[in-house]
């Protein structure tokens, strides 16, 4: 699969995608562990802190097709300078936020506006413009993975900073994290890269918009992306609630985290190996059936910390390893000019889901007083999402012919 990232240049350019990634997937997947200190420091309640955190999901979607359209029109590197500097600002100031409005705010519009900016849609859309077309399939793997290794990391090392220094202290290191993190746009989009120019006869932006959301693939794909966001985002916000409520200690949880961002970097690996062999609409449809199966799983399972840590094994293979597969139907539907616009759009439909997932965990908790009904929808939800991929309009991946 490497071998067709076979220069210095190319393994620079998407080794600095991968390390941005890293600070915003990494600090973004973590916020769950911040739940528990921010409802003792501030007396909010669970279900308020949930609110926080699930606009903070929408956010994070909403503003990817605007940070891809950017990107798409202006170039990337001032998007991506644009979501780090915000970033570091929403996570310097929710120390100071006391209220429900603060903490929306500051996590749920900087913060996810910042890390949200500086992701997918922006970093994907960069790197397929200065690839070549077989380097972009392994490319998008690496990148991936550079999100996963970022909450293998960040998640255990957060743990550690709230307890030396709490929550606060904490949230400030994220700050500084991401500010680190701006001399990595320099490699992605050194200064002075234009935007790609569309080709002679080709449609404009709008026209290419409106075509694709008429366009049944396109819809199908939003259909099963929307899944994965309420699977990621519940699990992520309330998977320390669950460990809580099975009477583990608050460790298993970021370990938890951290061994879902590890595994999924083998997961982001072997996806972007796999869209090079098979269909990506038949990758989606087993990773979302997988989940499903896991989920039944674990709900059969006697609640031990080694039952949490298989289990996010498992979880973490498929984990953000749907991002290369679904990209690669985008870009295979309408091409590369408008990806960032058009994965933009893919990815606002996953965090609407993501928006229910974490608020209606932080709902389900207050009112039945665990998650069960949240298990049982996320099992529903990832069946459908199987199914909805296999009708999509792809062609069959041609075979090498021997010399």
């Amino acid at each position: 699969m490497f071998r067709t990232l076979n220069t210095p240049q190319l393994w620079c350019i998407t080794l600095a995608a991968a390390g941005i990634m890293m600070v915003t997937m990494g600090a973004r997947q973590s916020l769950g562990l911040f739940v528990s200190p921010l409802n003792t420091s501030t007396g909010l309640g669970i279900a308020a802190i949930s609110f926080a955190l699930a606009v903070g999901q929408f956010t994070w979607g909403a503003i990817q097709p605007v940070a891809g359209a950017f990107a798409d029109r202006y170039g990337p590197g001032k998007a991506l300078v644009c979501g780090l500097l915000i970033l570091a600002i929403g996570s310097a100031l929710t120390p100071f936020m006391d209220s429900t409005f603060g903490l929306v705010v500051s996590l749920g519009l900087l913060s996810a506006m910042g890390s949200g900016i500086g992701s997918f849609s922006v970093l994907m859309g960069a790197t397929a413009q200065r690839l070549p077309v077989e380097s972009r399939a392994a490319a998008s793997g690496v990148i991936n993975a550079g999100g996963s290794f970022g909450q293998f990391i960040f998640a255990p090392i957060l743990q550690k900073l709230i307890q030396v220094f709490g929550w606060m202290g904490a949230m400030w290191s994220l700050a500084a994290v991401a500010l680190a993190a701006l001399p990595l746009v320099g490699v992605v989009a050194p200064k002075g890269t234009k935007p790609a120019v569309a080709a002679p006869g080709e449609a404009g932006m709008w026209n290419t918009v409106c075509g694709a959301m008429g366009d049944r693939s396109y819809l199908l794909l939003h259909a099963g992306f929307f899944t994965c966001g309420f699977h990621i985002a519940f699990l992520v916000t309330h998977m320390p609630g669950e460990v809580d409520l099975c009477g583990l200690p608050p460790a298993v949880a970021s370990w938890t985290l951290a061994i879902i961002g590890l595994t999924n970097i083998a997961g982001s690996l072997y996806a972007g190996h796999a869209i090079t062999h098979h269909r990506s609409k038949m990758v989606l449809f087993w990773m979302y059936a997988s989940r499903a199966l896991l989920v039944i799983a674990y709900l059969l399972a006697p609640k031990t910390e080694w039952t949490f840590y298989l289990f996010a094994a498992g979880l973490g293979f498929t984990w953000l390893a749907t991002v290369p597969p679904t990209a690669s139907i985008v870009g295979k539907l309408f091409g590369v000019r408008y990806l960032g616009t058009l994965f933009g759009l893919t990815l606002l439909s996953h965090q609407i889901g993501g928006f229910l997932g974490a608020w209606l965990g932080g709902l389900a908790i207050t009112r039945f007083g665990d998650y069960s009904w949240m298990w049982y929808a996320d099992i529903a939800l990832a069946s459908l999402a199987a199914i909805a991929n296999l009708p999509i309009r792809e062609a069959a991946i041609a075979k090498a012919q021997p010399a």
